[in-house]
């Protein structure tokens, strides 16, 4: 039977890119999916019945490397993380947060700032390339773009080939923007910022990955939902990658980094050696994940 990859779910459809990627098939699954409870997404490896070169029926789900709920997508091997230097404003701790969530999953995260053009004085440009700086010595790759002059997009594209990527991010940066400055022929719909709400409107309404820079880009709605769901307080540490590293020589196995005497990670807070507004920004996730309702 021939195998392909979901690339796009509507309306009870899936699109399976055949692995010959000359061909994509429009498929309805089997209702042996409904009965195992199955839900097909988009990013999957199947295989599937073709009735003709244009329809078939989904026969099976290949085994995924990951999912992730919102958006619905799987097998995703990295996220590009786009943050706006300014309009809206750059969020370290939303940035955070978003890196959390990657980390979780197991996706490799890449930090784009965008918009740098709009930067107008030499401090703001200054406070941008610091926390760049910040986030490359931790171990990130980090790329300043504008999409107005073209900076940065050059070296982002050889990152996405034969890979599964998502672009994630703050509503209003320029998710789409940035792939249309990568590939002029997608005209992905933009709009502008709404300046009484400081934020952009949703323009993507489904998911779908866009064959483009030689691999599959996924123009989503982003996470709906940045909720520390499926974490727990003692994991929390292990997303932060320099709590991560500094908490093997912490005095006690199960140290959280708050009280507890011996914590290495805590001392390289004391030393600049982790920096304190990602400290304060790990604290305040694990607070919310000691606090939140459990679930029944």
């Amino acid at each position: 039977m021939p195998e392909g990859k979901i690339i796009k779910a509507l309306s009870g459809f899936y699109y399976v890119l055949d692995q010959s990627e000359e061909k994509v098939i429009q498929c309805r699954a089997r209702g042996i999916f409904r009965k195992n409870k199955i839900t097909p997404l988009v990013g999957d490896y199947v295989v599937y019945q073709a009735d003709n070169d244009k329809e078939g029926y989904l026969l099976e789900v290949k085994e995924r490397t990951n999912e992730l709920v919102r958006p619905p997508i799987s097998n995703v091997a990295q996220a590009v993380l786009v943050f706006s230097a300014t309009e809206p404003t750059f969020s370290t701790s939303l940035l955070d947060r978003f890196l959390v969530l990657v980390e979780a999953n197991h996706i490799e995260p890449i930090i784009c700032i965008t918009k740098i053009d709009l930067l107008k004085t030499e401090q703001e440009r200054e406070t941008i390339q610091a926390y760049a700086e910040d986030y490359r010595q931790i171990g990130y790759d980090v790329h300043l773009t504008s999409t107005i002059v073209g900076d940065g997009i050059e070296k982002l594209i050889p990152h996405f080939h034969n890979k599964i990527t998502v672009f994630a991010g703050q509503s209003g940066v320029g998710k789409s923007s940035l792939l249309n400055a990568m590939s002029p022929d997608l005209a992905l719909k933009t709009n502008d910022i709404s300046s009484h709400l400081g934020r952009g409107k949703h323009t993507t309404r489904h998911v779908e990955l866009i064959r483009t820079a030689e691999g599959l880009i996924a123009d989503t709605p982003g996470f709906s939902s940045l909720e520390f769901a499926g974490i727990e307080a003692e994991d929390l540490g292990l997303y932060f990658l320099e709590i991560r590293e500094r908490s093997t020589d912490c005095k006690f196995r199960c140290c959280l980094h708050v009280k507890e005497p011996g914590c290495a990670v805590k001392d390289a807070v004391k030393h600049e050696q982790i920096r304190e507004y990602r400290y304060q920004h790990y604290l305040e996730f694990l607070t919310e994940i000691k606090d939140r309702k459990p679930r029944y």
